[in-house]
């Protein structure tokens, strides 16, 4: 895998820094935040062969991740998992490389999940930065932080009609000026601005997404959300408006960070 990173100029915004290009096998770039994203493409790891996926797991997993990969039996199981532990490692080595100056191996980062709770899956590594991960068909996209990162892509197509409905404002509410924007939202972005929010606390969907309202979304990509009384339960520090979000459809592809 080859490692494209930008110059090494002041960082960029985010509409300059994120590029999906299934091509492309690995997309390093920073943004402002400070935020290191990881893109890896699934789609080019589905076109090696089995040799080549050997090749690209002894060089980048651990002694103990090669096994692990073993196990999973299922291909497209074992390709999103590949490249969902590419994405995370080469994001914090970035990271580390640019805000400590320090040489890491993906290799030598271990990554770990949460095993059970409300937050069982979010991911970890042993470094003391915090990290994110998504996957969508062709791509898995990680983000590395100090500071929780919560992070969602989707494909952009047709919702299924119970999303939709779940997903549609009434038109009184897209009516309301007051949403800044937030009716003229693809409904796949709307879902992973509310995905990107739950991850950010590690919960994932064992929240309702009902809890995550979109108050404003802008041309630029930046939104602000507002908590519901289960979030606000459960993560007191929920306020949109203390959180930098971020969400645009990027190469036919919904993506939604939220960080602080």
């Amino acid at each position: 895998m080859t490692v494209t990173l930008p110059d090494r100029a002041a960082a960029r915004s985010l509409d300059d820094s994120m590029a999906l290009d299934p091509n492309r096998p690995l997309y390093v770039s920073h943004a402002r935040g400070p935020l290191t994203i990881a893109v890896v493409s699934i789609a080019w790891l589905r076109g090696r062969d089995e040799a080549d996926r050997a090749t690209i797991e002894a060089r980048h997993l651990s002694a103990a991740e090669i096994p692990q990969a073993a196990r999973l039996r299922l291909r497209k199981r074992r390709l999103e998992w590949l490249a969902g532990r590419l994405a995370i490692k080469h994001s914090v080595c970035a990271y580390q490389q640019r805000h400590a100056g320090t040489s890491t191996r993906p290799r030598d980062i271990t990554v770990g999940v949460v095993p059970d709770g409300l937050r069982a899956g979010k991911p970890f590594v042993d470094a003391r930065v915090e990290v994110g991960l998504s996957h969508s068909v062709d791509f898995a996209v990680a983000v590395c932080g100090p500071r929780a990162v919560g992070i969602d892509v989707e494909r952009v197509r047709q919702v299924a009609p119970p999303l939709a409905e779940l997903l549609t404002l009434p038109p009184e509410v897209a009516a309301d000026p007051r949403l800044g924007g937030v009716g003229a939202m693809p409904l796949p972005l709307r879902w992973a601005c509310k995905e990107a929010v739950l991850k950010h606390f590690g919960f994932g969907l064992r929240v309702d997404s009902r809890e995550v309202r979109l108050t404003q979304w802008w041309p630029d990509g930046r939104f602000v959300w507002r908590a519901g009384p289960q979030l606000r339960r459960l993560a007191p520090a929920a306020d949109g408006i203390r959180f930098d979000s971020w969400a645009r459809e990027v190469d036919g592809y919904a993506l939604a960070l939220v960080w602080q």
